[in-house]
């Protein structure tokens, strides 16, 4: 029992990163920042913000949620706050441990292999089910950008399950109307799939390239939501912000845990440490700008938006959009559709490139099969698990429906956040002459609280949500018995294995 707690000792974690032939080191902050705008900004407030303010209530008249109403500003500060506890967490550890495995690799050297794989698996919640969710987001924009000029059949851009799952007679209506094979009516999203494929090529031909387009991209959202802001501004009408919280503190509880998508992937840039000049400076700088423009961003495009139309009205697919048509600004709808479109390609872009390397640090260890640490001879980045994680998310978002994935999401990521701030006092007390080129302030009330911080948010999820992640830490328990537990390097004594892919001697992989 003792061997799952097994602690990976942080000068192994730092070995296995200086080892030579790894990734290429060429980010600096000015990278970072982009990448956590990147990741940060895009389907959570172009598309979870309408269901925080407005709520969420089934047919039948059941509430799933309770709505924020304009004290939405408050849920985004509540998580401003939360996550930026758990950013001071982050920035320590990665300081310490500018390793690609983010918390994964955190956990693995304060809390133990078997607390490790379990936030490794996590983290596949975070990036790859969240990323397909994205895609299918991503998707529905662009289809609304392009329709004045450009016709994609229905049954090409709406995906199995989707429909299956929708209560809009029209789209349900494609049942019986799609073409069919073998009886069974093709019913694909298109557009996801190639523009997660399209994604997953340009990583795998290096970080340099991909973090150049995604500059690109944020400097083209930051201005649509400039657009917003200064248009919609002008446009408040301040009846709309009576009554301020009309649920009072559980509405703004639960939007919190909703919208809290819209934060997800600040700790995205962790796992580029080791690709980033002087990780013990830039990492930590990264991580805490990053996350602090991004609540700034959030808070005054929440007060926009519920201060331009009656926050009920928001509940939609495309909120922000949506609002400027409500307010009579429909001259400008299609530009924020196209920041929309714009934003989700950066947040596939970022979180793309971040579970791979995930994957990789997993296989390193010994954890996953050895083919998953193997590296592209000439672009040095982890090229079979950025093509696996690209086919995977692609044929999920051919055909999935994302309505249940931003739960699953939230609540995944929030225990990886939980843990991170768990991991940092007890390393503290487990190696507390380590250097850190960034230690938190006030670490024990910090890091508890922002453990509590998180927990508190998660509560705020519905019931289905915690059963579901229930199953999933099931099959990921079984799968590290199964396989990672019999393989770990850290337990057999062997060397990690190497950057070809090939296995350590002795595992009998």
């Amino acid at each position: 029992m003792r061997s799952l707690f097994q602690r990976k000792p942080i000068a192994d974690l730092l070995h296995d990163t200086e080892a030579s032939g790894g990734l290429k080191r060429a980010l600096g902050t000015g990278d970072l920042v982009m990448l956590s705008i990147g990741a940060v900004i895009g389907a959570g407030i172009f598309s979870t913000l309408g269901t925080a303010a407005a709520g969420e209530t089934l047919p039948t008249g059941e509430v799933v949620r309770y709505g924020a109403g304009p004290a939405l500003v408050l849920s985004f500060l509540l998580l401003g706050a939360v996550c930026a506890l758990a950013a001071l967490c982050y920035a320590e550890l990665a300081s310490m441990i500018p390793q690609a495995g983010s918390a994964y690799a955190y956990s693995y050297a304060t809390l133990g292999e078997l607390i490790a794989w379990i936030i490794g698996w996590d983290l596949i919640l975070e990036y790859a089910v969240g990323n397909v969710a994205v895609a299918i987001a991503w998707a529905g924009y662009f289809n609304s950008l392009i329709s004045p000029w450009v016709h994609i059949p229905d049954w090409l851009t709406h995906g199995y399950y989707n429909v299956h799952a929708s209560s809009d007679p029209a789209i349900r209506g494609l049942l019986d109307t799609a073409p069919r094979v073998l009886g069974i009516p093709v019913l694909v999203n298109l557009p996801a799939f190639l523009i997660v494929m399209a994604i997953t090529w340009l990583l795998v031909i290096g970080v340099k390239e991909s973090t150049r387009v995604n500059n690109i991209m944020v400097v083209v959202k930051l201005l649509v939501l400039a657009v917003f802001i200064g248009v919609g501004a002008m446009h408040i009408n301040p009846a709309n912000y009576t009554p301020f919280a009309p649920n009072g503190f559980p509405g703004i509880h639960q939007a919190a845990a909703i919208v809290f998508f819209a934060y997800i992937g600040f700790d995205a840039i962790s796992t580029a440490a080791e690709e980033t000049v002087n990780p013990q400076r830039t990492m930590p700088r990264g991580i805490l700008i990053g996350l602090a423009v991004c609540t700034i961003i959030y808070v005054i495009v929440g007060a926009v938006a519920t201060g331009l139309i009656p926050y009920q009205q928001l509940k939609s697919s495309d909120p922000l959009a949506h609002a400027f048509n409500v307010a009579g600004l429909t001259q400008f709808s299609w530009l924020i559709s196209l920041g929309a479109v714009v934003s989700m390609a950066a947040v596939l872009l970022v979180f793309q490139y971040g579970q791979p390397r995930i994957f990789y640090a997993m296989a390193r260890d010994g954890l996953l099969p050895p083919w998953a640490a193997k590296l592209h001879p000439k672009y040095r980045t982890p090229h079979i698990t950025t093509l696996a994680t690209g086919v995977l998310v692609a044929l999920g978002s051919l055909v999935a429906d994302d309505a249940a994935t931003y739960d699953l999401t939230n609540i995944g990521t929030l225990s990886a956040f939980m843990l991170v701030c768990l991991g940092v006092p007890v390393l503290r007390l487990k190696d507390p002459h380590r250097p850190r080129p960034f230690k938190v302030p006030f670490v024990w009330p910090v890091s508890l609280a922002g453990a509590a911080a998180c927990l508190f948010v998660m509560q705020g999820l519905p019931v289905h949500a915690w059963k579901r992640f229930g199953i999933w830490l099931a099959i990921g328990l079984v799968l590290y018995f199964a396989y990672g537990y019999r393989n770990s390097v850290l337990r057999r004594g062997t060397p990690p294995v190497s950057l070809d892919g090939n296995a350590p001697p002795g595992t009998g992989s």
